[in-house]
């Protein structure tokens, strides 16, 4: 198996991102790789008291965003395009409990020029499906990734765009 750990940083700018920015010291710092042999991006997680909905369980928005986080990087690291989120539904399985380790898996499903699909699903430590999501994204080009960004496209990130 080949894991490659996926930052922000590697791109070329700096990110304040709610769900994976390390940094954030309000975000949920989810930690993201790319298998390249399986072909997603995966991330284990457990999150703790500050994040709960109900008194033992993770607060359902929460594990929305990082479903959502986990198809983006996967249109990014294996789709190889910049994307946002336009359409999405969800479905949840069963309880992701506070404090207990979980992973979440996301894969591209379908890439078109204008629009990507994408799904992702969160599992226990049993392997049990605990939620899950489907995606539309809308691929972004050099010109919208760099309003996105902001007006310093990273010579990475602009690099990355132009291969593409």
């Amino acid at each position: 198996m080949s894991v490659i750990a996926i930052h922000n940083e590697d791109w070329g700018f700096e990110s304040n991102c709610f769900v994976c920015e390390p940094k954030n010291a309000h975000g949920l710092r989810v930690p993201f790789f790319h298998d390249t042999d399986a072909d997603i991006v995966f991330a284990d997680f457990e999150l703790g008291r500050e994040f709960s909905g109900a008194p033992s369980l993770v607060h359902g928005g929460l594990l929305l965003a990082v479903l959502d986080e986990a198809m983006a990087w996967a249109c990014i690291a294996i789709g190889h395009r910049w994307a946002v989120t336009v359409e999405s539904s969800a479905k949840f399985h069963g309880a992701v409990y506070l404090d207990k380790p979980h992973r979440v898996e996301a894969r591209v499903a379908a890439s078109g020029e204008e629009r990507m699909e994408a799904t992702a699903r969160i599992i226990d430590r049993k392997e049990r499906i605990r939620a899950e999501a489907a995606g539309t994204l809308a691929v972004l080009g050099e010109a919208q990734a760099t309003r996105v960004i902001g007006d310093n496209l990273g010579s990475s990130a602009g690099d990355y765009l132009k291969q593409q």
